[in-house]
């Protein structure tokens, strides 16, 4: 009888928090842009920071440049995007992700120097794709069939991040000159990559469906559809609150037996909660009595072995979502864990847009 209880409780809270958030969420009458991850106010103060020489600011840029010089500009790409699950790639797959995460540093590049080769180099990345691809395939028999819609989860977003920064931002009164044809076409790439995948996506209550709501939000910005937009908002506040326990506890750590995947559902919730915050909606932040910084206090649990299990080290990978976090909730625990491995540059598998020590530390988003 006791379980019942306990778990009806579970439930109740649940229900409650997941209506709470739908009801201070509304759909945006117009959205602001740019406005993935970034602002023109943001964007406009990092780049004078570095100028100015801020010593964090600075280091924090020079991981944008590094990872420009040490991936090779594609010459060609896929139609088609076969991947795995379980780590298994592919070239297709391993480009695209690569890809992902290079367009949006060549696209911070060009806002910060306002040079035209780093604007040709993202338009380029995002045309060379949007004309391109065709579909997702399966590597082998062994692929979850859904794993395509995930794939696109992760990889969606930094093309859009670079796109809204092309499409929207100027650098000294001057944008970037990408073609409006070339940006309709981007659209229907989008179009594409929700309704064929993104859409398309098992309920497995963990980071798969956490990535799909950001990634909807992301794409709704851009395509300034409110109801897409609004989708990703529900998707988010729905799982939130079963990923991310009342307590902070994220059974996803000891169920993945690593220090990886409870926070790529982190970073998507994070993310997530800056692109509600930049179009004037702080509710997924304060969601659940500020449920998300319980999640990383509980990340901060598992770095010192305090949690239930024992998968980090002091060497194990820090996903740059926990950089946007501490930005907006100022913890101790936070600020405690973006030290360890400050500046944050990209992640290692190309999951998530990368670079946020150099975007968000210390910036006063409304």
């Amino acid at each position: 009888m006791k379980k019942i209880i306990q778990l009806t409780s579970a439930l109740a809270f649940t229900c409650i928090i997941a209506l709470q958030a739908t009801a201070n969420g509304p759909k945006p009458k117009k959205f602001l842009h740019p406005a993935i991850l970034n602002t023109k106010a943001s964007l406009d103060l990092i780049s004078k920071e570095v100028d100015k020489g801020d010593a964090v600011r600075v280091a924090a840029y020079k991981r944008v440049e590094e990872f420009i010089e040490r991936s090779d500009y594609p010459t060609s790409f896929f139609a088609t995007v076969v991947v795995g699950s379980n780590g298994a790639t592919s070239p297709s797959k391993s480009q695209i992700r690569r890809d992902a995460e290079l367009v949006y540093a060549y696209a911070l590049a060009w806002a910060k120097t306002g040079k035209p080769e780093y604007a040709e180099k993202t338009i380029g990345l995002i045309n060379g794709w949007s004309y391109a691809f065709k579909n997702y395939d399966l590597l082998n028999a062994a692929t979850n069939k859904r794993q395509p819609g995930l794939e696109a989860c992760w990889t969606t977003p930094g093309f859009v991040a670079a796109a809204e920064i092309m499409r929207h931002y100027k650098v000294n009164g001057k944008n970037a000159g990408w073609k409006e044809a070339d940006i309709a076409q981007f659209g229907n790439y989008l179009r594409t990559v929700v309704g064929d995948y993104i859409n398309i996506m098992p309920i497995y209550n963990n980071n798969w469906n956490a990535s799909q709501g950001y990634a909807k939000m992301a794409i709704g910005i851009f395509l300034d559809s409110t109801a897409l937009y609004q989708e990703g908002y529900d998707i988010t506040a729905k799982f939130m609150p079963i990923v991310i326990k009342e307590n902070g506890d994220i059974s996803e750590y000891c169920d993945r037996k690593d220090c990886v995947h409870f926070q790529y559902s982190l970073t998507a919730f994070s993310y997530a909660a800056q692109l509600a915050q930049l179009q004037g909606d702080k509710s997924l932040w304060e969601f659940g009595e500020r449920l998300m910084a319980k999640g990383y206090d509980y990340m901060r649990k598992a770095w010192d072995n305090q949690a239930e299990c024992s998968f980090c080290s002091a060497n194990s990978k820090i996903f740059p979502g926990l950089e946007v976090a501490a930005n907006y909730y100022k913890t101790t625990n936070l600020d405690y864990l973006r030290q360890l491995q400050a500046p944050l540059g990209w992640p290692g598998d190309y999951t998530f847009l990368g670079f946020t020590t150099y975007t968000h530390y210390r910036i006063p988003f409304k």
